[in-house]
Parts: structure tokens; sequence; C-alpha cells
């Protein structure tokens, strides 16, 4: 699709939407800024420099892909939301996560997040990726490392790892089908660990390809 990629941010003013939709704008993708609240969607677009803003709903009328970026308590409601609106591949983002003793760990749920969200869309295919990707390092550029992406539907895996790549240093690799979301979503539980014990920021790369 190139460049000129539409986009809809879903969640785009928040801690992690806002960093992911301005490194997009940078790439010279067609951003719009998705938000429960309009108006804070209107003037995130605006600080920017994304497209425009409006709600969750009216942000993803015509685009290529959406972008759920909310947080994980936040992504089934918000999709439940969407309904009919919906007629984009959808590339979730966020990770079900419980801390227990002071350590992160995977949600209970035996389906990822990603997988749930296929549930409720079934007109669209829904795309799992950018779980190893910090809030705090794209805000600062992009990150540090590869970024993975799984689905089932080739077309819209394809436009959701150029996406990926342009967040990211290194490569956006195909992590293989939407059930690899599991994975995908639990390792994010290991890089909060990893980031608590050595205080740092890591990301992940995959050597020998």
């Amino acid at each position: 699709m190139g460049p000129g990629m539409k986009v809809a941010v879903l969640g785009g003013t928040g801690a992690f939407g806002t960093p992911l939709a301005a490194r997009l704008v940078e790439a010279g993708m067609d951003v719009t800024i998705g938000s429960r609240d309009p108006e804070r969607g209107a003037a995130t677009a605006a600080e920017i420099g994304a497209t425009g803003g409006a709600g969750n709903a009216d942000a993803v009328a015509g685009v290529d892909l959406a972008v759920l970026a909310v947080d994980a308590t936040a992504a089934l409601p918000t999709v439940f939301g969407l309904g009919a609106a919906l007629d984009a591949p959808l590339l979730s983002v966020a990770s079900e996560l419980r801390i227990l003793e002071g350590s992160a760990l995977p949600g209970p749920d035996p389906l990822s997040l990603a997988e749930r969200i296929q549930q409720l869309v079934p007109q669209v295919p829904v795309l799992a990726g950018l779980h190893s990707l910090a809030a705090s390092t794209l805000a600062k550029g992009k990150a540090e490392g590869d970024a993975f992406v799984c689905g089932d539907d080739a077309a819209a895996k394809a436009s959701a790892l150029e996406l990926a790549e342009a967040l990211v240093t290194g490569r956006a690799l195909d992590a293989g089908p939407l059930a690899s979301a599991r994975a995908l979503e639990g390792m994010t539980a290991v890089i909060v660990n990893l980031n608590r014990t050595y205080r740092g920021h890591a990301g992940v790369q995959i050597l020998g390809l």
C-alpha cells in the first residue's frame, strides 16, 4: 500500500496510541485518531500532525487498517462498540496481564485477547502484533529490535507488517496464524518482568533469519 496507507489508531489519545500514531505520521501514513472523546481525538491529531480525530466508530470509516491501541481492559468493549462500522482489518496490540506477588503473568483465559476480539468481529480479519514495543520507546522514535505480527488473512497480515516495519529499527516478522497471539501476548509479561528486574526498556531481536 505504501506510505499513503490509511490507518485509524483507536485509543490514539492514550499512552501507547499517541506515540504509535506519531511514528506512523512520520512514515507518511494517513492517520486518523480514534477516541471515545472526538474532541480529544481531534486535539491529539493536531498535536502530532495526523489527518484528523473522531469517535472510534467514525475513525474506522474508509481506512485500510485499524489499530486497536487501547488498554487490554478496554479492548473488548471498544471493539463491541464498533459493531458493523468496522469493515477494515483490525490489528490488536494489547496483552491481558495479571500481577501476582510483583511479577507479571499472562492472563487466565486460554484464548488470546486477539482471538476473543476476532469472535466479536467475524466480518473482518483480526491481526495481533507489536507486543514487544513500549510506549516510552516509541515516544522517542523508532523502537530498537524487531516487531511481530500474526494472523490468518495473508493480505491483512501484509498490511500490518508494513505498518509494523515503520515502527522499528529492525524487521517486521510474520509470526504465523492468529493462534500465535497467545505466545506474543504472553511475551509481554516476560518483557515487563525483564524491565522490572533490570530497570531497562527491553526489546526483542530474532537472530538467524
